[in-house]
């Protein structure tokens, strides 16, 4: 039975040379730990904070394509809502309530208005009387010509007769039967009669110019009282109040059987089919916003594009606001006064430097970063250009490929340099 090994052992001895190796190998790894312990110390030394590095975020400079955006919220209104006044003073029937909806040419609402309806009256009255008096006119007109013809045909008879007599005379003149004194009053006659029928033909043509003139003298005449009837007659028409578009009644500022004012507001009409976002843009964008403008519509049903197609022309409350119109289809499942967020794209710059964006910007001002130096966060002076959400412009005090703590710094206190502990 073996019981153990220890038999088979066999002791050997150590070579001289190794009895050497052990120690300087020790002494090389306190060597390296000292070294190391003299470069935290130096570090720790150098540096006025020390700052976990979890409580830091650090980003990278680098080269690329700055888009200079601004975040905005806005709503969802309707690019179609058309408010109706009151075209006279009337008393209001509606046909509608609030929330209704209507289609184009529904009508809304009847305006009772007594002077319009009798003033529509009096411009009929007044356009069948000067229509029956053209009527008139022409048949005076006609009549009148009918005379001066006449008188022209008979002086042409009389001049035709007194030729013919002439005519007579010289027939038998020749053989001395007449007198030379009666030929000559036969010719005196002839010239007479051509005279007499000459004017009576000018009479006859100068007559028809005047009765043309008189009849388009009354033909304006009634054409301007038909202006004036058909004016009163859309006066009386707008007393009925009509659906521009399709839509739903958004909110009565009357009540019914009230009596209300010229051009007082009546009710406000809105239509769904045309929605657009109104955005407030901070007053520092103002000078930057332009109308074509793209932006981004972040929906609960994802994303849309739009442009900018209205701004208000002035400030209210450190705000601008702006109109952006969905670029083709409008978006499904919006409703109105719908709370969205925008992004609107201001400008796009190519190959710049940039650094991610981070609380750094405020706290330091835009003038200083900490940049990271062998584990040192090192406060450096800076200058930076355009902004956007999530980038920022670096126009001088960095290189690309500096690594650069864009959050956290408030902790730092603004000292020189600060130890990021890993």
């Amino acid at each position: 039975m073996i019981r153990d090994t220890s038999q088979q052992d066999a002791v050997v001895a150590t070579p001289a040379s190794h009895k050497f190796k052990r120690p300087a190998l020790l002494i090389g790894i306190a060597a390296a730990l000292l070294a190391a312990s003299v470069a935290v110390f130096a570090a720790w030394s150098g540096s006025e904070h020390s700052v976990s590095g979890s409580r830091v975020r650090i980003a990278e400079v680098q080269r690329g394509t700055l888009v200079r955006d601004a975040a905005v919220n806005g709503r969802v209104v309707a690019a179609v809502s058309p408010t109706l006044y009151s075209t006279a003073p009337a008393t209001v029937n509606l046909k509608v309530a609030a929330g209704d909806t209507v289609k184009k040419g529904d009508v809304l609402a009847v305006l009772e208005s007594p002077d319009l309806s009798d003033a529509l009256k009096r411009e009929v009255s007044t356009y069948e009387q000067l229509k029956a008096e053209v009527a008139r006119q022409q048949i005076l007109a006609r009549k009148q010509q009918l005379l001066a013809k006449r008188e022209a045909d008979t002086a042409e008879i009389e001049r035709l007769s007194a030729q013919r007599t002439v005519e007579r005379y010289d027939s038998v003149g020749v053989v001395g039967i007449i007198a030379k004194i009666d030929y000559q009053k036969a010719q005196d006659a002839l010239n007479s009669a051509g005279i007499r029928a000459k004017h009576a033909a000018q009479a006859a043509n100068l007559e028809g110019d005047d009765v043309q003139l008189a009849i388009r003298t009354k033909t304006n005449e009634m054409e301007r009282a038909r202006l004036s009837m058909a004016n009163a007659q859309r006066r009386v028409d707008e007393l009925t109040v009509r659906a521009p578009v399709d839509g739903f009644i958004g909110t009565l500022n009357v009540q019914n059987r009230m009596v209300v004012i010229a051009n007082a507001p009546l009710m406000t009409l809105v239509d769904l089919s045309k929605l657009e976002v109104e955005v407030e843009v901070p007053e520092t964008y103002a000078g930057d916003l332009g109308l074509g403008m793209s932006a981004e519509i972040t929906l609960p049903s994802g994303r849309a594009t739009g442009k900018l197609s209205a701004l208000s022309p002035e400030v209210v409350k450190n705000q601008v606001l702006a109109r952006v119109r969905f670029d083709g289809e409008q978006p499904k499942g919006l409703r109105q006064s719908q709370r969205v967020s925008a992004r609107l794209l201001i400008e796009e710059k190519q190959n710049v430097l940039m650094v991610q964006r981070g609380p750094f910007l405020e706290n330091e001002g835009g003038r200083h970063a900490y940049v990271m130096r062998d584990g040192i966060a090192v406060r450096t002076p800076i200058q930076v250009g355009a902004t956007s959400i999530s980038a920022v412009e670096i126009v001088s005090g960095l290189k690309a490929g500096d690594r650069v703590v864009v959050a956290g710094t408030d902790a730092f206190e603004s000292a020189a340099s600060v130890s990021i502990n890993q």
